[in-house]
């Protein structure tokens, strides 16, 4: 049997390695906080320069209607694109999962490596895409589907079709792992208790995949919630998020002190979801271990 000492050397070593990255990231991103936090309650002068201060009328501006009501329109268009991330990863991982064979490293990188392309360009090619004279409408006009008032781009369909675009990946990916690690003779015995695909995948696929589907929905669902690139190219003034309204209050509205409260309020709902997510997988580890 292997010594004690000598298996912990090599947890040892990766530790070691691994702490400089970790201690770099870490003061910066506590550092960026601290920043962003203290300004929260600072003023502008009469030039629209940022000062430090101790004044809580940022704070008590975020009640305003106008920032709940796009708080909540950014927060309605995160679930919808983790529902539809769902609805499209799901039976994507698992037809690489089940059916991909020895191809099944190289269907993940046929899905993975276009995404290693510039999000930006990759949204300016989507709005090329969902635009009245693109492909896709005319398509549809074609067929009788759409007629010459229908439109995508500059309405709220837009916007989350560039969500969904964006972050379909990082849902296919942990999805997939998770189906990786199932064990398929589960499946076997779902179809000799339940019969037919559809209740088999309901009752003994997905409840089996679960993880994988709560850390897609987190990963998938933390930067839909920022993201200002879909909403300002896909949509229109009635559609901003509240990505859009934090940029206009640091490069267009000068308010910095202003914008860094609106920040800080995304970073509160970004943390209670993060955290929701981890006591959900505490008490999923919990559970398994009895």
């Amino acid at each position: 049997m292997e010594p004690r000492n000598r298996r912990r050397r090599p947890d040892r070593l990766w530790t070691w390695l691994m702490l400089p990255g970790t201690l770099w990231m870490t003061a910066f991103l506590v550092a960026s906080l601290i920043l962003v936090a203290t300004l929260a309650f600072g003023t502008t002068d009469p030039l629209g320069n940022p000062r430090f201060g101790l004044d809580f009328d940022n704070i008590a501006a975020l009640a305003d209607p106008a920032y709940r009501t796009v708080l909540l329109r950014s927060l309605g268009y995160a679930l919808i694109t983790c529902v539809i991330c769902l609805a499209v990863a799901y039976p994507v991982a698992y037809a690489i999962a089940m059916s991909g064979g020895r191809f099944k490293n190289l269907l993940i990188a046929a899905i993975v490596v276009p995404f290693f392309a510039n999000y930006l360009v990759r949204m300016y090619g989507w709005s090329v895409v969902l635009s009245d004279d693109g492909p896709l409408l005319t398509a549809l006009r074609a067929i009788g589907v759409a007629d010459d008032g229908t439109r995508i781009l500059q309405t709220g369909v837009g916007v989350v079709a560039g969500l969904v675009y964006g972050f379909v990946v990082f849902m296919i990916i942990p999805l997939y792992a998770a189906m990786e690690r199932m064990d398929t003779s589960l499946i076997e015995a779902g179809r000799d208790l339940y019969g037919g695909p559809l209740r088999t995948f309901l009752f003994v696929t997905v409840p089996a995949t679960r993880q994988g589907a709560a850390a897609g929905c987190v990963l998938v669902f933390l930067p839909a919630m920022g993201d200002f690139v879909s909403a300002q190219l896909m949509g229109g003034p009635d559609q901003i998020m509240i990505g859009n309204l934090i940029q206009d209050k640091f490069f267009q509205g000068q308010n910095w002190p202003l914008g860094s409260a609106l920040t800080m309020l995304l970073m509160t709902v970004l943390f209670l979801g993060m955290l929701g997510y981890l006591r959900r997988t505490r008490k999923d580890e919990a559970e398994a271990a009895r």
